[in-house]
């Protein structure tokens, strides 16, 4: 074979493509459109996400969620775990106030949960962001009173408007309230008990907080992983996104499924809201627990099973995951579940990444890095 001849030879990846490809040229073409504009539509992405990344501030802080009624579900004391997080230099942590809990008897309020939890976080400097409003994190997603389920809408509403004004005035001069969400994941259709998702009631909600209280930043959560762009009001100083990367499909494969999303897709959506609304981003929850298979508890199903989901060796990889997307801010998601492993399973590895992040954080402020 001729020198000349070799030269001109098709690269084997152009063959490839050649085979594949149907002869049809009307096809052809179409096909190749479309590889050519996913092409470019994922380099923007790409570059928008790589944008994003290098222009953030270097300081993230690592926080997490605290929920003392999860924590008593599986089997821990909800005080003693507060404590525990808080010994290893926990400092940034997300609260609940659900009005199931706190709202019993309708005109009657309950603060002594929220304000211990409050006491400890002031006594330790720790940072809070206070969740408010109807849906807020873990099962069922929104946290009703017993006898809201008789009331319309119409009569339930300003009793929960009562209720976060209640809320909001209690705590708003805590020296460790840092940012208020309103609800969480508040259009999320497709996870939890919830059956109103009228926008002009995020709106009202919002609106009464920042009445309430206009010194404190306001968040509000997009709903999941999934590519989308916040349209219409309200428009908050922050949003969040949680992610949730190793999950149990009970839809169509009853398989654990791992979602695809690389930690620029997430600067991507940052960025893309950065651009056009003004807004940052935080990851309002990272997923750091095990998800359990067939609608199981946790406390159902074995360690082995667990690992299957979240394990030591996942821990790290994901606290990594975060801080690859660039937010300023990384709050993980199973703080009472790392803690539940170590009391109640005896089993200690979770916990002891989460306290060497925590302490390696602490440390890193206190050098000034």
């Amino acid at each position: 074979m001729s020198k000349h001849h070799t030269k001109n030879k098709p690269p084997k990846a152009w063959k490839w493509l050649h085979e594949i490809i149907p002869e049809q040229l009307w096809l052809r073409r179409t096909i190749l459109s479309i590889v050519v504009v996913l092409t470019v539509v994922m380099g923007i992405m790409f570059s928008i996400g790589q944008w994003y990344i290098h222009t953030q501030s270097k300081n993230q802080t690592l926080g997490t969620s605290f929920i003392p009624d999860y924590a008593q579900s599986l089997g821990v004391d909800p005080k003693k775990t507060m404590d525990a997080l808080l010994s290893i230099n926990v400092k940034n942590i997300r609260l609940v106030s659900y009005w199931s809990d706190m709202e019993t008897t309708k005109g009657q309020y309950n603060f002594e949960q929220l304000d211990w939890q409050f006491q400890k976080a002031e006594a330790a400097n720790a940072k809070v962001i206070l969740t408010v409003g109807l849906r807020q994190p873990r099962w069922p997603e929104c946290h009703a009173p017993d006898w809201v389920a008789t009331e319309p809408r119409s009569q339930w509403q300003p009793e929960l408007l009562n209720f976060m004004t209640a809320v909001v005035n209690r705590y708003k001069n805590s020296p460790s309230l840092d940012k208020y969400q309103v609800e969480n994941e508040f259009f999320l259709k497709g996870f939890g008990s919830c059956t109103d998702f009228s926008r002009d009631r995020l709106v009202a909600e919002y609106n009464l907080v920042k009445k309430q209280d206009p010194k404190h930043q306001i968040i509000v959560a997009r709903s999941n992983n999934a590519l989308g762009f916040p349209v219409g009001e309200p428009k908050p100083d922050l949003f969040s996104v949680s992610v949730y990367k190793r999950v149990w499909d009970a839809g169509f494969t009853h398989r654990y499924l791992e979602y695809p999303q690389t930690p620029w897709f997430y600067a991507f959506l940052a960025g893309t809201q950065k651009i056009f609304l003004h807004r940052d981003m935080i990851v309002g929850e990272l997923q750091a627990e095990a998800w359990p298979p067939n609608g199981k508890q946790i406390t159902d199903i074995s360690l082995d099973e667990q690992n299957k989901s979240f394990s030591p060796e996942r821990f790290k990889e994901r606290i990594e995951y975060g801080k690859e997307t660039g937010m300023s801010a990384i709050n993980l998601w199973g703080a009472e579940y790392w803690y539940y492993r170590k009391e109640k399973l005896h089993d200690d590895s979770l916990w002891n990444i989460a306290r060497y992040n925590f302490n390696e954080q602490a440390m890193d402020k206190d050098t000034g890095k």
